[in-house]
């Protein structure tokens, strides 16, 4: 059975690029009888507030996107909030350290993103490796010199790492050539992204993963961590993003195309036969609820490239 999820941040209200990748997540499990997880990444706990955790979720439902397991309402493979689920992912760091895999970074982040560190096309600093080599007698004195724990870090092997996604095909990353060793854990004690995710999917049985394309680079260091910890790795489908109709990138900081803005002067079906239009698998913009679009969605009629909001439509 195909076992998706919905993993959203409680950073802020929802906005329609969210509600997107939730749509697209939602109807490519339910189409084929498949199940819905829902997580609340909340890793950030000075950003991730409980009030937009309880917001989230009343949108959800408003908007008929139930799911079946997870969140507020629980379940057997719980706790659903990353927030809880340390324990674990010290776990899984444990088993990467046994394998030699993990040092302590002592890099600020000005340091990362200075002008002569290498950087991605997307504009991400690609780790040099300045900490990968410390001895233990380098690493405490640079641990006195900083008076501040140091992040960990995965060392990883200078090989391709490529897999085939459902939508975007195929893909491929040298890690050590266009990533560098990543974070672990972050030197103020948070989680990173990367090794909560695998662990959580794994551990919550989740068998498919749709999010944006924005993403797409993250997979090949998870396929790493998967493999490493020996557990199954999901199929990625990436979405394409969308944007609004200057060109820029939804944000919640900027509250582009909110939730809040776009109920307040519609109706949740409005919203929804809106968004299966613009996703190309809707032959209108007529209103309609998630259930009836199920006869009518295609991973193959939804575009690869970006999505721009045009103005009007919402």
């Amino acid at each position: 059975m195909t076992v998706g999820r919905f993993a959203p941040s409680p950073s802020g209200r929802m906005h329609l690029g969210n509600l997107m990748t939730a749509l697209l997540a939602w109807l490519s499990a339910k189409h084929c009888g498949g199940r819905i997880v829902l997580r609340i990444e909340d890793l950030d706990t000075d950003r991730c507030l409980p009030e937009y955790v309880r917001q989230i979720e009343a949108d959800f439902r408003t908007l008929g996107l139930v799911w079946d397991e997870g969140g507020s309402d629980g379940g057997s493979n719980g706790p659903y909030f990353q927030s809880g689920r340390g324990e674990r992912y010290a776990a899984a760091l444990k088993k990467l350290e046994e394998q030699g895999l993990v040092y302590p970074c002592f890099c600020t982040r000005a340091q990362l993103h200075a002008a002569s560190a290498p950087h991605r096309e997307d504009g991400q600093a690609v780790y040099p490796g300045t900490c990968r080599s410390l001895t233990p007698a380098q690493a405490a004195a640079r641990q006195r010199e900083t008076e501040r724990p140091p992040a960990l870090r995965l060392r990883v092997p200078d090989k391709e790492i490529a897999f085939t996604d459902g939508r975007m095909g195929l893909y491929r990353e040298n890690l050590a050539r266009e990533c560098g060793d990543f974070l672990l854990r972050r030197s103020d004690g948070l989680w990173a992204y990367q090794l909560a995710v695998v662990v959580d999917d794994a551990a919550m049985g989740v068998t498919e993963v749709v999010r944006g394309s924005d993403l797409l680079s993250s997979t090949p260091r998870q396929l790493l961590l998967y493999d490493l910890l020996g557990l199954p790795a999901p199929r990625f489908i990436h979405s394409p993003l969308l944007l609004a109709a200057d060109g820029r990138r939804l944000s919640k900081r900027e509250r582009d195309l909110s939730l809040d803005v776009l109920l307040a002067g519609s109706t949740p079906e409005a919203v929804i036969g809106k968004l299966a239009y613009l996703a190309g698998f809707h032959p209108s913009a007529r209103p309609c609820t998630p259930p009836e679009l199920l006869a009518e969605f295609a991973w193959d009629k939804v575009p690869t490239g970006d999505l721009t909001v045009p103005k009007g439509l919402f």
